[in-house]
């Protein structure tokens, strides 16, 4: 068998990205109303899923507008894009999602609402609570994303401090009905946790975001205290009769991704073990149990004979302590792919660990790629797997090594994507 264990690896991980593109086959469009159809949205994947919608729109003229981060934008005709802040909310994402509720307002029984919903959508899709400051919520916003937290968790705070997040969306648009088409990004796939379900309903409780709150120890602004003591925290009632006139399209899916990996590894002569689409927990932690299965492999040939690969999706999570000091560089991917490299120091295995959206946490990769040697040749530059993990630098130990992933915005998101190949 004559394989590129890099090149496997790097086609894996594209037949992932491809298979969560949104396109005309998984985006099929609504029937046209007597009335007006308005386009709205939000995610990483905004951008790409409008030009669908606009390329394929045969009804009455639309109008519209989505929210995508920077650089995620495309140029479209009908519908306007708008880019901003994530994974921290701005100005700009304000603004749009105040513009957003204006547009889905005063709306009739003969309109409709086609809303676009992705990853990346909660921090993108950011109106503030009535009484609750955008200031405010960027801080809680940090403070999450430092804290561990994982996405059902840090979703069940936003909803609670969002005027527009946690089904307030499908209520504003009342009486009009809403199709909504979605990219998961979250464990278990749920609408209501996907860029905390604007148009559908909620079943936590301001008691739950409270219990997030204390359990992770997030301080709160006055003003952000004082809201989540009031009636208006709590989201719609989920008997809404909103709710009741919106359809809702799952158009791509880290499981469905994941599968496409494994076409391309069996297409290869390779047999491939999909770990789970949901997996999550501490990045390097994740990474040592990882490279006790593919230890296992190469010991034993279990759970599958060698060659193999093991692959998983989800969000893994880094937690950052005020403590730690100094801090490097580095997306969740890269850090679990640097505790990978510490724990399996010249075994005959190689990985990629990367994000499907192709930005890993805040920097240019979308993740990087491990090889039999990659320990070796850090060593020979001076590297120190674990000075690097300690100080959450694991973008600057790939970089040097020139072993980054960068392929720019994909424009669509389905999470993480792993792959560890043993040979």
């Amino acid at each position: 068998m004559s394989v590129d264990p890099v090149k496997l690896l790097d086609d894996m991980f594209a037949a992932a990205v491809s298979a969560a593109m949104p396109t005309k086959d998984n985006m099929p469009m609504p029937k046209a109303v007597p009335g007006r159809t308005i386009v709205i949205g939000a995610g990483k994947a905004a951008a790409s899923m409008a030009k669908v919608v606009e390329d394929n729109w045969h009804g009455n003229d639309i109008t519209g507008l989505v929210i995508t981060r920077y650089q995620h934008g495309l140029d479209l005709t009908k519908i306007k894009v708008v880019e901003a802040g994530h994974p921290v909310p701005d100005d700009a994402g304000e603004e749009a999602a105040r513009t957003i509720m204006q547009m889905v307002s005063n709306l009739t029984e003969q309109d409709q609402v086609i809303c676009l919903i992705s990853g990346g959508g909660s921090s993108l899709l950011s109106l503030p609570a009535d009484g609750v400051s955008l200031k405010s919520k960027q801080q809680v916003n940090k403070a999450l994303l430092k804290s561990g937290a994982n996405i059902s968790e840090m979703n069940t705070v936003r909803k609670k401090l969002s005027a527009i997040k946690g089904g307030r969306l499908a209520v504003a648009a009342y009486p009009a009905k809403t199709v909504t088409y979605m990219i998961s990004d979250v464990p278990g796939d749920d609408p209501s946790v996907i860029a905390s379900g604007p148009t559908v309903p909620d079943e936590t409780t301001v008691d739950d975001a409270l219990a997030v709150i204390e359990k992770y120890n997030i301080q709160l602004p006055e003003d952000v205290a004082a809201f989540l003591k009031t009636d208006a925290a709590e989201t719609p009632d989920v008997v809404h009769p909103a709710f009741a006139l919106g359809t809702m399209h799952m158009i791509a899916t880290p499981q469905q991704s994941l599968e496409a990996a494994a076409e391309v590894a069996s297409d290869a002569g390779i047999k491939s073990l999909i770990l789970g689409d949901s997996i999550e927990g501490e990045a390097k932690e994740v990474a040592k149990v990882m490279a006790g299965m593919a230890r296992q492999a190469v010991n034993f040939n279990q759970p599958l004979p060698i060659p193999c690969v093991l692959i998983s999706g989800g969000e893994t999570t880094v937690t950052v302590s005020s403590a730690e000091g100094d801090l490097g560089r580095g997306g969740r991917n890269a850090e679990f792919l640097l505790s990978l490299t510490h724990e399996l120091t010249g075994a005959e295995v190689y990985a990629i660990a990367a994000d499907t959206d192709g930005i890993d946490g805040t920097e240019d990769n979308a993740g990087a790629i491990m090889t039999p040697q990659s320990f070796q040749r850090a060593l020979e530059a001076g590297l120190s797997t674990a000075d690097y993990l300690k100080r959450h630098d694991a973008y600057n130990f790939f970089k040097q090594l020139a072993d980054l992933r960068i392929t720019g915005p994909t424009r669509t998101n389905v999470n993480d994507f792993r792959a560890i190949l043993i040979l």
